[in-house]
């Protein structure tokens, strides 16, 4: 059984169809999911489904690209619905330099704050680092945080080695399978195994099997998972364990569900 360590389940192209999506990705060999917010509008609604779905736990955080109504005020608001719900991470939170670049300094200020608010509560984090890896990792050295997750990773094999040390596992999914993603196969088939964690980002980041009107579903990882064992070579029951318990240690909440 494998864990989508990435799922946009509160999306309206999910969530509407939940009990399908739920029983599919079950059939298919995926029977734990964890739902990153992206903002004070969707805590709610994610705390709502991790409560209905005993497949799924829950993270809270302002992301990156979803900083146009954040106010201030909005980091104490975090910090009471940490202080008052199960939140297995601090996330989705980060840096993004490929889409938006003309806020850095908020993104990087709202980022700061909630690495700090993870130190705090002793919580791991879960991070978009598109375009702007070193960026993250200035910021992770100087706020010492218990590691997490660096969500759809593609960076550099310098910049891999840089985030283990500092504690952190490196996420894959469907962008690894298409033919031209050469530089992501490798550091998905190259990398310690140890470090690694799938994912789907559904509904965002299909893999390369669907077709335009496919929605992209957390019972794809099951596929990603085949894609990623037969680019290493390895045992897909083995893999699925080393995989398991290489989530739970990024995520340490998740093995009161899981194991």
């Amino acid at each position: 059984m494998w864990i989508d360590s990435h799922c946009h389940m509160d999306s309206p192209l999910l969530y509407e169809n939940s009990e399908k999506v739920f029983s599919e990705c079950v059939t298919e060999g995926v029977d734990s999911i964890i739902i990153p917010s992206v903002g004070k509008e969707n805590f709610d609604k994610v705390i709502k489904i991790a409560r209905k779905y005993k497949q799924c736990v829950y993270a809270l955080g302002f992301h990156p690209m979803y900083l146009s109504s954040f106010k201030d005020g909005d980091l104490d608001l975090l910090e009471h619905y940490l202080l008052n719900n199960d939140s297995v991470a601090v996330g989705e939170i980060g840096l993004d330099l490929f889409v938006k670049k003309n806020n850095l300094s908020v993104q990087e200020s709202v980022f700061q704050s909630q690495l700090k608010i993870a130190e705090k509560f002793d919580l791991p984090v879960i991070m978009h680092v598109r375009g702007a890896i070193d960026l993250v990792l200035k910021n992770l050295r100087r706020i010492k945080v218990r590691g997490g997750i660096a969500h759809a990773f593609n960076g550099s094999f310098q910049q891999a080695d840089q985030l283990i040390e500092l504690g952190f596992k490196l996420g894959f999914g469907g962008a690894m399978t298409y033919p031209r993603s050469k530089h992501i196969q490798a550091l998905a088939k190259e990398l310690p195994i140890e470090a690694i964690v799938l994912e789907t980002d559904s509904p965002d980041m299909p893999p390369a099997w669907l077709e335009n009107d496919e929605i992209n579903q957390p019972k794809e990882l099951g596929k990603i998972a085949e894609f990623f064992c037969h680019l290493r070579g390895v045992n897909p029951s083995k893999t699925a364990d080393i995989i398991r318990i290489n989530t739970i240690k990024a995520i340490p909440k998740l093995g009161e569900l899981c194991t």
